[in-house]
């Protein structure tokens, strides 16, 4: 009896370390993986903060539009618990196609954009490498532009702000992600700045809907429940699929 658990045993630890073993290259191409991401993200981060390019053009287009906007509205309580999120959002989608827009066209001077497909990151690491970059020059520009919507609009958007914070990272998220595969599609054409705007929008309408409703709801009161759930699992699903479809079609787009 002894011996047959002595034998048991000694089976189990060869199948633990043979197990340890054929994990342990995973665990390497994933976070190899993970680093070609962040050093792409970073990259971008770094060229966007010498530059301060499209940051400052995007930040100066969405104080003009919200000033416009508080001019010719004239807002007042009643009208802003049913139009707040569809303004807000509104910002967010204009003045984010021009972040959105010059993600791959600053590859294409001195052929960087070449130089990088022949690098060993894979196309899928270039595209959530910048995917992130993006995100986190789109998520700083909402955070100052939802503290200027509630100077210029009376809007008291911190009772609800942890939900609210979600439904951003969310909601922006999906628009990234779209914007940055548009991105990569239109980068060789004369009129990629027109053209990304057309393609972009028709795209983003679940996304965009989902997000002007929940943030409507919140900025008028509202907690997240049962009511509105849907919206949330509408936010969540998009990202996913569209995430999955961006990794998996970016080589298409880049290489062809």
């Amino acid at each position: 009896m002894k011996e047959e658990l002595s034998r048991k045993g000694a089976e189990l630890a060869k199948k633990q370390i043979s197990f340890s073993a054929s994990s342990a290259p995973l665990r390497e191409t994933v976070f190899s993986f993970l680093g070609q991401c962040l050093t792409i993200a970073q990259k971008d981060l770094r060229a966007e903060w010498r530059t301060k390019e499209a940051l400052n053009a995007s930040l100066a287009f969405s104080t003009v539009i919200l000033i416009l906007f508080s001019f010719a509205l004239d807002p007042n309580p009643e009208m802003m618990q049913e139009f707040s999120g569809g303004l807000l959002w509104l910002v967010f989608l204009f003045a984010g196609a021009l972040v959105l827009n010059r993600s791959f066209a600053r590859e294409m001077q001195n052929d960087c954009l070449d130089a990088l497909l022949a690098s060993p990151v894979p196309p899928s690491g270039l595209f959530l490498g910048k995917t992130l970059a993006n995100y986190a020059l789109l998520m700083t520009l909402e955070f100052i532009c939802l503290a200027e919507f509630g100077i210029l609009f009376n809007v008291r958007w911190l009772a609800n702000v942890g939900p609210l914070m979600l439904v951003m990272a969310l909601g922006t998220w999906g628009m990234t992600v779209v914007g940055t595969v548009f991105s990569a599609l239109t980068v060789n054409l004369r009129l990629r700045e027109v053209m990304l705007p057309v393609l972009v929008y028709p795209m983003m309408v679940p996304v965009m809907m989902a997000a002007m409703i929940l943030t409507t709801d919140l900025l008028a009161g509202t907690a997240l429940g049962p009511g509105n759930m849907l919206w949330v699992r509408v936010l969540v699903g998009f990202d996913v699929i569209f995430t999955l479809l961006g990794v998996s079609l970016i080589d298409t787009v880049l290489v062809g």
